[in-house]
């Protein structure tokens, strides 16, 4: 790199320098500088420092108002509660944050948020090193067996609060013995929360047990054969449009409660998104997963 002005001119270039990084992950790198003077001294290379970032962030998401669009959802959810005379509190917002650089979630904290949703294991792992101890995840997205295990371990059954996506014994298997690890020198036996994965509109796209019989035998397996498991809820994803999928998901949790002994009350319906979510309140949803509506429109490039 070569700048040429005199040494008051090279000054105030150097005062006018805005590097613009984001803070997930960032380290300091090491680059030479070299410098002509005008005034005809002689030409030396000296060290400079930048903060480069694997995560850098995009301008239209450092111009994202965090706290105004939390605020407003909020707001957007308090109506729908009050509207369908539920109880005040009674629905949970979890931030999807997925693909999000760590600056935008530390502000969505600072604004109040506490419950944040993941669809990748790495991400999550990454980031729950990054935010504070008692923000609350949520891991929403597919999760390969191979990679439970890390999960679990990595973000920790005070952190880690559910895993949204259970759909298989082979993952629950996964699941309940990283568990069991990690309460093995505990006199305290905490279990990890997961919720059943309802495929409620019979997309093939979509993962998750038929309606019915599947979700009810899952359950019972799941409560007899995974005791670090606690079975807090049910998830779906749903057709966009078709409402039908939360009542096929507030059915099915009827079921599973009779199956545990449980009243359904006890079990969450997460259901819901930027989309939907104040339909999804009205229908009985108790855990909306809200992202592009607080974060803006995603940008996957890094992730390519």
């Amino acid at each position: 790199m070569s700048i040429i002005g005199g040494r008051l001119a090279f000054a105030a270039y150097l005062a006018s320098i805005s590097l613009r990084t984001s803070t997930a992950f960032s380290a300091l790198t090491h680059f030479p500088l070299t410098l002509t003077l005008s005034d005809g001294s002689a030409r030396r290379t000296i060290p400079s420092i930048v903060t480069m970032s694997a995560s850098t962030s995009s301008d239209a998401e450092m111009k994202v108002d965090l706290a105004s669009n939390i605020a407003l959802v909020r707001q957007r959810m308090d109506d729908a509660i009050s509207s369908n005379e539920l109880p005040a509190g009674s629905v949970r917002l979890v931030a999807v944050s997925k693909t999000k650089p760590l600056e935008l979630l530390q502000a969505a904290y600072e604004s109040g948020q506490r419950y944040f949703g993941e669809n990748y294991a790495q991400e999550l792992m990454a980031k729950s090193k990054e935010m504070p101890d008692d923000v609350s995840w949520h891991f929403i997205g597919p999760l390969q067996s191979n990679k439970a295990a890390p999960l679990v371990k990595t973000v920790g059954l005070d952190k880690l609060a559910c895993v949204e996506t259970v759909s298989t014994f082979k993952l629950a298997g996964k699941l309940n013995r990283a568990a069991e690890t990690l309460n093995e020198d505990t006199e305290e036996k905490k279990k990890l929360g997961i919720y059943i994965q309802v495929n409620t509109s019979g997309e093939d796209s979509k993962s998750g047990l038929s309606p019915g019989g599947e979700v009810t035998d899952f359950a019972k397996q799941l409560s007899e054969e995974c005791p670090f498991l606690s079975i807090n809820g049910l998830m779906t994803i749903g057709a966009p449009g078709d409402y039908s999928c939360f009542d096929a998901l507030v059915e099915c949790r009827d079921e599973v409660a009779a199956v545990l002994g449980k009243d359904a009350s006890d079990l969450d319906l997460s259901m819901g998104m930027s989309g939907d979510f104040e339909v999804a309140i009205a229908k009985g949803a108790t855990s909306v997963r809200v992202g592009s509506t607080i974060f803006g429109q995603r940008d996957y490039s890094n992730l390519k």
